[in-house]
């Protein structure tokens, strides 16, 4: 086991159930602050996490915390894509503009690359910490009392000083916290997502450019966006394309898609964009993912305040926010300082804080999907061709320039003045 740089010891006792990125995050921040943190994960095997998914952005206000666990973010940007801007086309394969994210380098860097491999490195970390994952837990239902919280794992009880759920979409936590049941609704919106060897675009004379290194395109048009881009030197290649959708989610929300389907919504678009669709090979992993929508909840915590939600138990996000993994992230990072700050004794107040300190961000930062989506999927092109940057993603300094972790050591003694005393949240 590697020894890492932590603070003090806090006695405090954390179950995060979820070993998702949030789930990882949270406890390597926990145990940064001395926290003891465990990870129930209901999967019993990590291949069965790692094997799926495409690609996952960091943005700067996310990707800066990695730089503060040792070694993860060189591991990162050797398999991130090499890319600091995006072109962007009409569907009709009309160049628009190109946007240049390089101003971004001051604030911090930027993380984009495969999931599974990503979450490798974070995962490999946390062991590296001698954090305590369990795998095969199924995690059935959560309770709590003034004292400590706990949940009913695989027919029995675990207790600690806090339970954090970091389940995602379908957390059982969240009916604690709500009081009821809430079903997740259609957004109305789908994606096709798909990854493979970038060896079966450069077999097109068409697209043989996009593996010429690394790329990043996006083509515009009516109700539906389409991305591709390519990694690793051209290696690797993936594209992804939102589009309305009225599928019913009340089983899954995510299904193994056809490049059948995919063509029929793109049949009117300019050829370079069908011809990526069909070099979709049939070993290559393409997912028709349905987005889901929740309503902003009240709050993230629980009646006696031991329960807290993190990451998308808490608040989905829209792909085109950009925003979803590095929010989580920021979730963990301020829970972790806040439960160091108030202590072991006021666990509770440390709950209350993180709220207060998260709730009015992520909201705001959420909004910026349906924002940027609305921006592309409802364009006036005639707007566009007098101002191509108005289809250009919104990149503004109070989110990506920001410092979780100084934020909350900055504002917390004033934040947990005020919710200590019971004033609203502002």
């Amino acid at each position: 086991m590697a020894s890492f740089p932590r603070r003090p010891p806090t006695g405090i006792e954390v179950i995060i159930v979820g070993a998702g990125f949030a789930g990882v995050s949270a406890a390597i921040e926990c145990h940064r602050k001395g926290h003891t943190p465990i990870i129930l994960e209901k999967h019993t095997a990590i291949e069965e996490i790692t094997r799926f998914g495409d690609i996952i952005s960091f943005d700067p206000n996310g990707a800066r915390h990695f730089e503060r666990w040792p070694g993860v973010i060189a591991a990162m940007q050797k398999v991130a894509r090499q890319t600091s801007w995006l072109d962007l086309y009409s569907w009709k394969g009309e160049f628009i503009t190109r946007q240049s994210f390089e101003r971004e380098k001051e604030w911090g860097p930027r993380i984009n690359g495969h999931r599974g491999e990503l979450y490798e490195i974070i995962l490999k970390h946390a062991v590296k910490r001698g954090i305590e994952i369990r795998l095969g837990q199924r995690v059935t239902d959560y309770f709590e009392d003034d004292n400590e919280a706990g949940v009913v794992v695989n027919g029995e009880k675990i207790t600690a000083d806090i339970v954090v759920a970091a389940e995602g979409v379908r957390s059982r936590g969240r009916k604690i916290v709500l009081g009821f049941d809430d079903k997740p609704k259609s957004s109305g919106y789908a994606v096709y997502r798909s990854w493979f060897p970038g060896e079966e675009i450069a077999k097109n004379e068409m697209l043989r450019h996009l593996v010429d290194g690394d790329h990043h395109v996006g083509f515009i048009g009516p109700d539906l966006h389409f991305l591709a881009s390519s990694l690793k030197n051209g290696k690797e290649f993936n594209w992804v394309f939102t589009h309305v959708d009225d599928g019913n989610i009340e089983e899954s929300w995510q299904f193994p898609g056809k490049v059948e389907d995919c063509l029929e919504y793109v049949k009117d678009w300019a050829p370079i964009v069908q011809e990526i669709v069909k070099a979709t090979p049939k070993y290559g992993r393409l997912i028709d993912h349905k987005l889901v929508f929740r309503d902003p909840l009240p709050t993230f915590k629980s009646p006696r305040e031991r329960i807290v939600l993190i990451g998308d138990a808490a608040h989905p996000f829209l792909p085109t926010s950009i925003q979803g993994a590095s929010q989580s992230i920021e979730d963990g990072v301020v829970l972790a300082a806040c439960l160091k700050l108030a202590g072991k004794k006021d666990v509770p107040l440390a709950v209350r804080a993180y709220e207060e300190l998260r709730y009015e961000r992520v909201h705001k930062a959420q909004a910026t999907g349906i924002k940027t989506r609305d921006r592309w999927h409802k364009a006036d092109w005639d707007t566009v061709k007098k101002n191509p940057e108005a289809i250009h993603l919104t990149r503004e300094a109070w989110l990506l320039n920001f410092d979780a972790e100084a934020d909350c050591y900055a504002r917390y003694n004033d934040v947990a003045a005020r919710v200590g005393a019971g004033r609203p949240r502002l």
